[in-house]
């Protein structure tokens, strides 16, 4: 049953935290993906960089981390642990301008467990907003803090709600409202959704889970007027109200559907990335991957279907994207489908040569291909492949294209996890590691 705490007339719901400035016209990058819509400029923004071209600067992030880092008025956050228990938490933040760090936090993980290349790393992205930060580890810590690192509230979801029992660890990211903040705890035994306040931590709701596999990141998205929470995992596809936690809708046509994160098109449209593995028995994924239409029935619910089903695109860890009416997909061997966002026509198919954990960042004229292994090719959006550049920030090969397992810096060749863009300048994310690029 829902579990609701706060009045709903103090739960002010706004539309997908889609601001993409921050105070006095600063450029942000507040949470998972970024904001929806931005002012940006492929002018502003570099097209070629290597380990030392068009380095604005480079910062040592202690210990490891998977998540993206988020950008708010000139300030850069990342979350990071360490211990050979996942026993420390960080959280970093960084000077946008300079690379100085600003201030660092740590605090005990609320639950430990062996720290190896098999389990998730300070993967979920937290938000920013013009109050402050939410931070979430899979380590069950939640944590509200001010700009400058002040603690504003924590709480202790394994105290509170018992041991997140997962394959793998968790992976999905917070996902914001203007109030509101989202977790995900896709557990094995009991999972549950839980919306909190941003500025008090407070529970707002408490609904369950989908009892799927998953580590993929909600998403919102407006049908008929209203938001929608999307939920994704393990071949269901779920609609929350955002203000309740109330299940709004459910789609269970699509398989494989465990890591990318559904996108959210104009008129209710998803785009939904979906790759093959052993969960989904030797399910055909191909046709989970596409476009989905919610929209509204006769009978007052909703409806949920296929627009169009790719015939042979798949992803991998990256989430598909749509850019100038294009769909753009990478399969775990590094093969970039390129397909018609409106009908699924497949356009081109080119192998990269390295798959990607990152999704790719479309800005203007450009396309950013984030390669598992330090690469990142760009091309020109279009229905044939235009390469622009090709970049890289190693000088060690990619790993095999065929293996997922995120190595350490010291046991292998580094991972970029994240692409970010905000005014200027491109931040990349590696395990240890945040790279800013710019225009000399």
């Amino acid at each position: 049953m829902r579990t609701l705490l706060v009045p709903l007339a103090i739960v002010i719901l706004a539309n997908a935290f889609p601001c993409p400035l921050g105070v006095a016209g600063e450029p942000a990058w507040p949470g998972f993906l970024g904001p929806r819509s931005s002012s940006l400029s492929d002018r502003d923004l570099p097209l070629a960089w290597s380990a030392t071209d068009h380095v604005a600067w480079k910062a040592t992030i202690v210990g490891y981390g998977q998540s993206s880092p988020v950008v708010w008025n000139g300030q850069v956050f990342v979350t990071s642990i360490s211990g050979p228990m996942k026993q420390h938490c960080h959280i970093t933040a960084f000077d946008l301008a300079g690379g100085k760090k600003l201030w660092h936090r740590e605090f005990p993980a609320a639950f430990q467990t062996a720290n190896n290349n098999y389990t998730s790393k300070a993967a979920p992205t937290p938000v920013v907003d013009a109050n402050g930060l939410v931070v979430w580890f899979e380590s069950g810590n939640l944590i509200g803090l001010g700009h400058d690192g002040r603690l504003r509230w924590q709480r202790d979801l394994i105290q509170e709600y018992g041991r997140i029992d997962t394959r793998h660890g968790l992976g999905s990211s917070l996902v914001q409202m203007e109030n509101l903040a989202v977790v995900w705890v896709e557990r094995q035994t009991d999972p549950y959704i839980l919306a909190v306040d941003k500025s008090t931590g407070k529970t707002a709701w408490k609904v369950p889970g989908l009892q799927v596999t998953t580590w993929s990141t909600p998403c919102l998205l407006e049908v008929d007027g209203k938001q929608h929470l999307v939920f994704s995992g393990g071949g269901k596809l779920v609609g929350l109200d955002p203000d309740t936690g109330d299940r709004l809708w459910a789609f269970e046509d699509l398989a494989g559907n465990t890591i990318p994160a559904p996108q959210p098109l104009a008129g209710g449209r998803l785009l939904i990335g979906a790759s093959a593995g052993s969960e989904e028995g030797g399910a055909n994924t191909a046709k989970s991957n596409g476009v989905i239409q919610v929209s509204r029935s006769e009978n007052g619910g909703f409806q949920v279907a296929y627009r169009w089903r790719a015939k042979r695109a798949t992803s991998s860890f990256g989430s598909p994207i749509v850019h100038r009416g294009l769909a753009y997909f990478i399969n775990k061997a590094g093969v970039l489908f390129c397909l018609d966002a409106d009908s699924g026509k497949e356009h081109y198919v080119k192998r990269l040569g390295d798959t990607a954990w990152a999704t790719p960042l479309a800005v203007g004229d450009r396309v950013y291909l984030v390669g598992r292994g330090g690469t990142t090719i760009v091309i020109r959006p279009g229905t044939r492949f235009e390469k622009l550049a090709e970049n890289r920030i190693n000088t060690k090969p990619a790993p095999a294209a065929s293996s997922l397992t995120p190595p350490t810096s010291s046991q292998g060749p580094l991972i970029q996890y994240a692409i970010v863009a905000v005014g200027d300048s491109i931040l990349i994310r590696t395990g240890d590691t945040l790279y800013c690029f710019r225009e000399p």
